[in-house]
């Protein structure tokens, strides 16, 4: 019989739990998939799949494949393909992916940035984007919108 936290991780095969009463401190290096029910003070790096549970706390860097969070991050977080923020989601630090999912009411406090967008680099060159500075969020719009918009 599977738990309700392993169905939580499907399709992901869990190689590593953290369990909720453990703490690590120092870092986490994994190859495989890791769920984080406890708190871990060090940097986390997996090569695969990685899933912090609600209640979960990692206070430093993360770097891995792709990236759920329900729990906290105090820290940056990486991801080569997609990063997750289920609503009780709490990061404090900057973010990388190719896919970012926020869902309503995870909380987010810092940059993002999307990993291998070149099409958006040469989309936003050609449209005359505006660029905000540092925490602010940077908008991309085709100039036919923003011209519609400010009639």
């Amino acid at each position: 019989m599977t738990s309700p936290t392993m169905q939580s991780a499907a399709p992901h095969e869990v190689e590593t739990i953290v369990g909720p009463s453990v703490k690590v401190e120092g870092d986490f290096n994994s190859q495989g998939n890791v769920l984080i029910q406890g708190t871990v003070s060090g940097n986390v790096k997996t090569d695969k799949y990685l899933q912090v549970e609600e209640g979960a706390k990692i206070m430093a860097s993360v770097r891995a494949d792709s990236v759920k969070v329900s729990g906290e991050i105090q820290g940056n977080v990486r991801a080569k393909n997609t990063i997750e923020l289920t609503p009780t989601a709490r990061v404090v630090g900057d973010i990388e992916a190719k896919t970012l999912i926020i869902a309503p009411g995870a909380i987010l406090h810092g940059k993002c940035a999307m990993l291998g967008s070149s099409e958006m680099a040469d989309a936003k060159s050609k449209s005359g984007a505006a660029k905000r500075k540092d925490s602010e969020i940077e908008y991309a719009f085709p100039k036919s919108l923003v011209d519609e918009a400010a009639a």
